[in-house]
């Protein structure tokens, strides 16, 4: 090992740098039966509102949910916020516009800032999202309930993951300068955590240090958690901090309690109500109970690709953001430019009267020439027809339903075209 590592690492040994390049890929899968779907989005990039999956986005990278249960997504190279109800109906809610800040909503341009990947979103309890941002300095951008978009500069170096907790409190890591910051609702911005040296030294307030804390979280107890450097570490209201998971610097994916389980990145993190936390870890979406054993939701280690399902046989890429909305998991899967949802010990539900309906429809059974078109058409006599609609023949005989209602009478005949 070179004089240069040496000193770069003081601590670690030729043979744990040796071992931090290998790759475990031991999982255990979350026996609650979680069940992998997508709620919107195309799977192409593009920028495009609508309904499902009708919907383009480029690079989501972030996503929570408010007290409505409308999922706010940041959609990173669009630069937008784009909103999602609960039916999946997609609107831009900021950014897009050509006004400068502050502003309203879609009136304001966002494309001058640059956005991380570590989950650089969050949502208060005021519905008020915050968003870490650059400018060629860093920013703290604020976008109220009604659509008006603020900036500040805290004087933050490199940030990365944003937090609330139950006091409205904002949490933001800065990899940069190596702390926790602070940002009380009285507007006061201070050090939670961190001397500011880089490390890995458990300990109370100041008297901490930081790797390299990016995606942050808290809990129900108001207990903060980061991704540091290949570890989760536990932040009480105390300032105590605590390595819970994971080993420095062991770029490895394996499930297992505490520091013998391994994350190799780690882009955002939620909890539930239940105290576990959740991290999206690009390809796979794993659980860390109160009691930090630590497995997998959904997803693999070692392939990245598209596939729903359950937790299995689900494919991510790129999984960044994740939040709890609606009784599901949601995932900004960035490489799928989809959001994923995930349920768990999902079970059919009966629809009610209410919802269904009972309609008959016209149709003809063709017996034709595979591969020939053949026109269908209309009329209310049988002396004058109307073309009504054009068949391939995929299949002999073939069943053609006409969609649309009818109303009288209307008789049908198939033409064979040349």
């Amino acid at each position: 090992m070179s004089q240069a590592m040496k000193s770069r690492f003081p601590l670690f040994t030729s043979v744990t740098v040796a071992a931090s390049l290998s790759y475990a890929f031991a999982q255990n899968y979350d026996t609650n039966n979680p069940v992998v779907q997508t709620f919107v989005g195309s799977g192409f990039y593009g920028y495009l509102d609508g309904q499902g999956t009708q919907t383009m986005f480029n690079n989501p990278s972030a996503v929570v949910g408010d007290s409505s249960s409308n999922l706010f997504v940041l959609d990173n190279s669009n630069y937008r916020i784009r909103k999602v109800t609960p039916d999946g109906t997609v609107s831009t809610f900021a950014g897009g516009g050509a006004g400068a800040l502050p502003g309203y909503g879609t009136n304001v341009s966002l494309s001058s800032y640059t956005f991380g990947g570590y989950s650089t979103m969050a949502i208060d309890h005021s519905n008020t999202l915050w968003i870490n941002a650059i400018n060629g300095s860093a920013y703290l951008l604020r976008i109220g309930s009604d659509g008006y978009v603020s900036s500040s500069n805290p004087g933050l170096n490199l940030p990365g993951g944003l937090a609330v907790d139950s006091g409205n409190n904002l949490y933001i890591s800065d990899y940069g300068a190596h702390k926790i910051y602070r940002y009380r609702t009285n507007g006061t911005f201070e050090v939670f955590v961190g001397s500011g040296n880089s490390g890995f030294v458990d300990g109370n307030g100041i008297f901490t240090s930081f790797g390299y804390p990016t995606a942050l979280t808290v809990d129900q107890a108001d207990n903060v958690y980061v991704f540091d450097g290949q570890t989760v570490r536990k932040i009480n209201q105390n300032r105590d901090v605590t390595t819970i998971a994971g080993q420095p610097f062991v770029y490895s994916d394996a499930d297992g309690v505490g520091t013998a389980a391994t994350f190799n990145i780690v882009n955002g993190m939620c909890t539930d109500n239940s105290g576990n936390i959740f991290l999206a870890t690009s390809m796979s979406i794993r659980r860390m109970s109160i009691a930090t054993n630590v497995v997998t939701v959904a997803g693999s280690f070692s392939q990245a690709g598209y596939a729903n399902g359950t937790g299995s046989a689900a494919r991510f890429s790129g999984a960044h953001g994740v939040c709890f909305s609606q009784g599901m998991l949601f995932v900004a899967d960035a490489g799928n430019q989809r959001i994923r949802s995930i349920a768990f010990n999902p079970s059919a539900q009966v629809v009610t009267g209410a919802n269904l309906s009972l309609n008959t429809y016209p149709g003809l059974t063709i017996t034709g020439i595979i591969g020939r078109t053949y026109q269908i058409q209309t009329s209310p006599d049988t002396v004058s027809w109307t073309a009504h609609a054009n068949v391939l023949l995929s299949s002999s005989p073939y069943l053609w339903f006409d969609a649309n209602p009818v109303a009288g009478n209307r008789y049908y005949r198939a033409l064979l075209l040349p």
